[in-house]
């Protein structure tokens, strides 16, 4: 069946592009293949440069998201230039560990403000920036959030709270947008992937690698499968889908306990 998604010639926002192994690269391109016109909004204009040689013609616009007249001057020009939009893509996410691995407790105020600011509270600000131009019927909004905030990976630190802040936001945009529209937020909550950005995490291969085994396939969650959830999410298909998180973990969540795990051979 031809356009199953029926997103040709939609148009989407998609923020938080950064390189070829980007969630946001990989949700890009499985967009692209189903027909419809993706925007891409990137953080700065050195990284429109890189990433033009990885997506060629397809527009690329530059916003900081940590500034709110940079976030509605994008609006602005994205009005003006591709008109009215169907979806809003939110795949950003920030923590600065230039102090090394600290103890949560020990979390510096600074660094923890400014995850929330990059991490979550973008996604309210660019939602509410975005809401004249998102189709009121079937427009959605998704982020990229994490499989779980309670498992308290010492190594992930203190942007477990912060995801669990974007999980509730998701909640609270839904249902502050019904009071005027009938426009969706969802998340997708994947398992560890690889990407450039969780290589900077401290420790973070070995716990990918423990995440692997304790998959039901023994097998990580690839990207390009979280691209997909984004996809489907974003159509009018996953139409009674909203206010949720969708995770895509590969069974690994019901599997803590595998024999493999506990009396490992």
């Amino acid at each position: 069946m031809t356009d199953f998604l029926q997103l040709s010639g939609k148009r989407i926002v998609l923020f938080g592009m950064a390189n070829r192994k980007s969630v946001a690269a990989h949700i890009g391109q499985a967009l692209t293949e189903v027909g419809a016109h993706v925007i891409h909004v990137v953080r700065s204009e050195q990284r429109r440069e890189q990433i033009r040689k990885l997506v060629g013609d397809i527009p690329i616009h530059v916003c900081d998201v940590e500034h709110q007249a940079q976030i509605d001057r994008v609006r602005d020009k994205i009005a003006a230039q591709h008109g009215p939009i169907q979806g809003l893509v939110h795949s950003l996410a920030f923590a600065d560990y230039s102090a090394g691995w600290l103890p949560f407790h020990e979390t510096p105020r600074r660094a923890f403000l400014q995850a929330v600011d990059v991490s979550c509270f973008s996604f309210i600000a660019i939602a509410n920036a975005f809401r004249d131009l998102l189709d009121r019927e079937q427009g959605s909004a998704v982020t990229v959030s994490i499989s779980t905030t309670r498992m308290a990976a010492e190594n992930y630190g203190y942007m477990a709270p912060v995801k669990a802040a974007l999980d509730s936001s998701v909640c609270f945009l839904a249902k502050s947008f019904s009071k005027f529209s009938a426009i969706r937020f969802n998340a997708v909550c994947p398992g560890l992937l690889k990407t450039s950005a969780s290589a900077g995490i401290p420790g973070y291969v070995d716990s990918f690698l423990h995440a692997e085994k304790a998959t039901l396939r023994k097998r990580a969650v690839q990207t390009d499968e979280v691209a997909n959830a984004v996809a489907f999410l974003l159509s009018p298909r996953s139409s009674g889908i909203n206010a949720q998180g969708l995770v895509i973990d590969a069974g690994m969540s019901v599997n803590y306990f595998d024999d493999e795990l506990v009396r490992p051979m």
